[in-house]
């Protein structure tokens, strides 16, 4: 599962790439700096496995991780090739999120590709590049499925009939991800795989004034998205990336506190784009080791079991669950089930987010 960082060239997409990851991404005051995307593996910050970590002193500790995409910029005729159109959609295509990146700051020393300032704009360039191409898409399906159609194929009719009222809904300027669906509908969307209809985080780069209440161009971003199925937040990428140089954590501690910051918002960008691709953690705690795994939102105990080894679904048995408040509330699994509070459960059992598992199976 991965999140893909887009927005038109200069609008600090690399930036925020390098504050997110170890991986260093060019960045340079001009358009398709970035041509490979650059893909990051960036750990999830979580205080629930710091604290797991102070009451089992494990040997090491593994967080969870989302991975990171940086992806060239978009022009307008991107849909046409124009730019690095092309390249940019097939590689967005590929991710299961997106973060799209706005410019909501004046700086005369950065150029912006449009000459001027205006987010919704932007916003509306890349929005507009992604609709065509999505019709583009149902356009070759509706060809493909015309002739079953002809014959009376009532599944093709079904489709054609999803096909028509998302094609519709694009030629009114509207993302996909903004239609309710039936359940058998979301069934056949989902095989057309379209880039409208990717979750989208906007954020908002400001500057380090705006960092805390935002500035009318994240208001004329608000309103522009109220409609849509997606989510905001403001960051002020520049300053987030001095922090990031900054090596002691006091010292970093005292320049967020500066600008009325309680943490970074890098972190609080890792964990809406883990929400943003319907994730949640599990825990696995012991003495050796104590980490977070990442699993679908949804799924049940041998699904989980799977993601530490196929072997743990195949044969699965049973797991053992403990709520992570109760572990912090009793400190140890011994006095957890003293206090009867570990749960047996079975194939059905859908994990909860937090949960502390061990998993017995057999093959």
């Amino acid at each position: 599962m991965k999140a893909g960082i887009v927005g038109l060239p200069n609008v600090g997409k690399s930036t925020l790439f390098n504050c997110l990851s170890n991986t260093k991404a060019q960045s340079a005051n001009f358009p398709f700096c970035t041509i490979e995307p650059n893909v990051g593996i960036i750990n999830v910050p979580d205080e629930r496995l710091n604290t797991l970590e102070n009451l089992v002193s494990p040997e090491k500790v593994i967080p969870a991780n989302v991975e990171i995409v940086d992806i060239a910029g978009l022009v307008k005729g991107a849909s046409k090739g124009e730019g690095l159109g092309n390249q940019f959609l097939a590689n967005i295509r590929e991710t299961d999120a997106i973060i799209h990146v706005l410019r909501c700051f004046d700086n005369d020393n950065i150029v912006h590709v449009e000459n001027s300032i205006n987010p919704v704009r932007d916003k509306e360039i890349i929005d507009l590049e992604l609709q065509l191409k999505d019709l583009e898409t149902l356009e070759k399906r509706k060809d493909k499925i015309s002739r079953l159609i002809k014959i009376g194929n009532k599944e093709a009719v079904f489709n054609g009939e999803i096909i028509e009222k998302l094609i519709n809904h694009l030629q009114s300027f509207s993302p996909v991800r903004g239609i309710d669906f039936t359940e058998k509908e979301k069934e056949f969307v989902k095989t057309l795989d379209l880039i409208t209809n990717k979750p989208v985080l906007y954020v908002c780069n400001v500057d380090e004034t705006s960092a805390v209440s935002g500035n009318n161009y994240v208001n004329q971003v608000k309103e522009a998205i109220k409609n849509e199925n997606s989510d905001l937040l403001v960051l002020a990428v520049a300053t987030e990336a001095d922090i990031n140089e900054l090596d002691n954590y006091d010292d970093r501690k005292a320049f967020l506190n500066d600008i009325g910051l309680d943490e970074p918002g890098s972190s609080k960008l890792i964990k809406k784009a883990y929400e943003l691709l319907n994730l949640q953690t599990y825990f696995t705690a012991g003495k050796k080791e104590v980490r977070a795994w990442t699993i679908n939102k949804g799924m049940t105990a041998p699904q989980a079991a799977g993601v530490i080894h196929s072997d743990f679904e195949k044969g699965f048995i049973r797991a053992e669950v403990i709520s992570i408040n109760d572990f912090f509330e009793y400190k140890t699994e011994s006095k957890v089930k003293e206090a009867g509070k570990l749960k047996i459960e079975g194939k059905d059992y859908v994990v909860d987010d937090g949960d502390v598992m061990h998993f017995r199976f057999n093959v």
